[in-house]
């Protein structure tokens, strides 16, 4: 069987990250992508994985599962966010290790590290510090993710992967008004406000909080690359144990300036008013992606680059 013939499931084929992977799988020519939708597949429903996998022959998992959301939504849910990601995870992770599936990527978050970590944050930083409180449920998921990777990996001899990305963004984001990340929030209030003629957008925060973000074909495309190296050239940078690896852009902005080139792209010309009554969440996040780097991958696509296309995605969805 050849690399393009692989089985592979994309758990979580209709999300953001999701998406973006099944496009890259297609264009490298893979035509044996296995896909579930939620009504076909709970993923947290250790029976319905465990029949899945017994079924289906599966050679390659990309875990891209999970219930994301921003700082409201982690707020208000934080036992959903980590009950619902623990049993994804360990129901994936295990039932794949089952049925004979050696390479597996999860895909985790930067919110794993600490709050306060050194900048930019490096992979050894991880459980170094506490965690930003406005998302340390859906963050303690993740990095049992990772542990639990590492574990099978140390017991059972398996090659499954961990890749950490940063704030992602791109087509197919969710635009919820209350449970949607700070780029899809932004493009929504700034379009319904460029639309209506109104005088002022209201970002939650100070503005100064630096962040970085990516587009989310470079993320899938990181993804893919981290998945296809040899067993051999990934150790040689996480060790023998298989730890995480950073997936980012290596460049930070800060929200003010983020709001601003979203108002230009959009063609809001009214005031941007910061709300500082309301959390800013950790106050800089940004990734060290030497280690992306020294596997040969970087990111290709710049913030307005992507902001634009993702615009004109929004754009598409109303139409």
């Amino acid at each position: 069987m050849t690399a393009l013939d692989q089985r592979i499931f994309v758990a979580g084929h209709r999300g953001l990250v999701g998406s973006a992977i099944v496009r890259t799988l297609r264009a490298k020519g893979c035509h044996n992508i296995v896909t579930r939708s939620h009504a076909e597949l709970d993923l947290s429903e250790q029976a319905q994985v465990r029949a899945f996998f017994a079924s289906e022959r599966i050679d390659e998992v990309y875990m891209a599962a999970a219930k994301v959301g921003g700082i409201h939504a982690n707020n208000v849910y934080p036992a959903e966010f980590i009950y619902d990601n623990l049993m994804v995870q360990t129901n994936l992770v295990h039932e794949a290790w089952k049925n004979g599936v050696q390479k597996l990527l999860f895909l985790g978050s930067s919110c794993i590290y600490p709050r306060l970590a050194p900048q930019p944050i490096r992979e050894e930083y991880l459980m170094a510090g506490m965690l930003e409180p406005t998302n340390e449920p859906y963050a303690m998921a993740k990095i049992a993710g990772i542990k639990l990777c590492e574990s099978y990996n140390r017991q059972y001899g398996t090659d499954y992967r961990s890749v950490m990305p940063t704030n992602l963004y791109g087509p197919g984001d969710n635009y919820h008004p209350e449970n949607s990340h700070v780029i899809p929030a932004l493009l929504r209030r700034f379009h319904h406000a460029r639309v209506n003629g109104e005088a002022e957008v209201v970002i939650w925060g100070s503005g100064t909080p630096m962040r970085e973000f990516m587009y989310v074909d470079d993320m899938a495309a990181a993804s893919v690359h981290v998945m296809e190296l040899s067993r051999a050239a990934y150790q040689a940078q996480t060790g023998a144990m298989q730890s995480h690896i950073n997936v980012g852009t290596g460049v930070d902005t800060t929200i003010g300036d983020l709001a601003r080139l979203v108002g230009r792209i959009v063609g809001f010309d009214g005031r941007i008013v910061f709300d500082t009554d309301k959390p800013d969440g950790t106050p800089r996040k940004l990734l060290d992606v030497s280690r992306l780097n020294n596997l040969g991958w970087s990111a290709r696509v710049s913030l307005e680059q992507g902001l634009v296309r993702t615009y004109a995605d929004y754009v598409e969805r109303l139409a």
